[in-house]
């Protein structure tokens, strides 16, 4: 099968310099990010192209830097649900609120994103191990892609990561290497593995192609909604990655010609035990302050010295946005508000969208007409010691008496 790919070239955001599309983690010159850059003059898709494709990531495969179709893992990754969230919408005021529900991907993540495009580059380069630093979510994504794909997998994460998600990573036969520190001391150790192993550390090694996965919720949710892009959304930040590759989704998607020049509102959201970026923006600076020590229940974007902070700051400021920081407590109200309106369980980390939702409509920010996203980005399954369960819970005896006498008491 021939290439279908766009790419042409790999580019420094920061001092553009380019180069071709080689195994490079940042630039050369000046360590800042690279990034994918394509081709528009070759595109020969429109919009009718995706109506037989597959709904995966790949039925953007042109806007997807894989060259040689027979290194792609697919383990069906993406096309989530975009929901209408009626009940939700009717109880804030808001006539158009959706939820982008990324907890029903394979691995129940947003990562399963990211993965898919590293392994299948990691294959495409020859690297015979991969492995990331994380803090749960992406080492199952990682896990699940390499399993697929028959190559060995090193997870490096916090060792008091939740103990669903370490079930989840070694159930795909992955090593899971606890690390007693932080995330972004067991980051730092990663690099160090990278280059005394030789293993595609993915979420480093080759990181221009690997955030390249995570723009496809972009371009699902434009198609979705009838390719047209939401007034607002909201998205969860730790390294920022996500959203600085939403962000670089939709003006892809305009670039392409397939939505109309449209603003959208580009809301980021921490959690208050970990939000070096939203203390940055509430301050007005432009330097982000690393956390040296994480303490939030949203274990998944405790990342404290955020690589795409200075990103996330333009982004949101470019697009009038806000970068907000909800407690413990929000998230997990939260994540029950989500769960009784709409039958969405998600993970503390996509809570934090809904949380910062209500507090945006408490101080007016959004208006009810505007269309708005908020991306759910992980599985409350992967958390469920958090909700708690009392009041909800009854024990009774086998027979119809005890039930009644149960019932009677509602």
């Amino acid at each position: 099968m021939m290439t279908t790919t766009l790419i042409s070239h790999l580019k420094c955001r920061e001092c553009g310099t380019e180069y071709e599309p080689i195994r490079i983690a940042v630039c050369e010159k000046c360590y800042a990010p690279v990034d994918v850059i394509y081709d528009y003059s070759k595109m020969s898709f429109t919009k009718d192209s995706f109506v037989n494709r597959p709904r995966t990531i790949w039925r953007y495969e042109e806007l997807l830097p894989v060259i040689e179709p027979k290194y792609r893992i697919d383990i069906n990754v993406g096309f989530t649900p975009l929901v209408k969230c009626t009940n939700l919408g009717r109880l804030l005021g808001l006539e158009h609120l959706y939820v982008k529900n990324d907890a029903v991907n394979p691995t129940y993540s947003f990562k399963d994103r990211p993965a898919e495009i590293a392994v299948s580059k990691a294959l495409e380069f020859g690297d015979k191990a991969v492995g990331c630093a994380s803090t749960g979510n992406l080492g199952a994504a990682v896990a699940a892609h390499a399993a697929k794909a028959g190559l060995p997998c090193y997870v490096l994460a916090p060792v008091d990561i939740e103990a669903e998600k370490i079930a989840q990573i070694t159930a795909y036969n992955a090593k899971i290497i606890g690390v007693k520190g932080t995330y972004d001391e067991a980051n730092r150790l990663a690099v160090m593995a990278s280059e005394e192993f030789g293993w595609n550390i993915v979420n480093i090694t080759t990181r221009p192609y690997y955030v390249e996965g995570s723009k496809t919720m972009a371009f699902e949710i434009a198609e979705q909604l009838d390719w047209k892009l939401p007034d607002q959304i909201i998205i969860p930040v730790a390294s920022g990655a996500l959203l600085s590759s939403i962000t670089r989704g939709f003006s892809q998607i305009e670039e392409v010609g397939f939505v109309p020049p449209t603003p959208v509102k580009i809301n980021g959201v921490q959690a208050e035990g970990c939000s070096p970026i939203a203390n940055a923006f509430r301050a007005g600076e432009d330097i982000v302050k690393p956390v040296e020590k994480p303490d939030t229940i949203a274990k998944s974007i405790a990342i404290g010295d955020p690589g795409d902070g200075i990103y996330v700051l333009k982004y949101v400021r470019d697009s009038g946005g806000i970068v907000g920081a909800v407690s413990d407590e929000e998230i997990v109200e939260s994540i029950k508000l989500l769960a009784r309106t709409e039958g969405i369980f998600t993970e503390p980390a996509g809570a934090v969208s809904i949380a910062l939702l209500q507090r945006m409509v408490r101080e007016g920010k959004v208006a009810k007409d505007e269309s708005i996203v908020c991306c759910v980005t992980g599985n409350g399954l992967k958390t469920s010691e958090i909700v708690p369960t009392e009041g909800n819970g009854f024990d009774i005896e086998p027979n119809i008496d005890a039930l009644s006498a149960l019932v009677e008491k509602w």
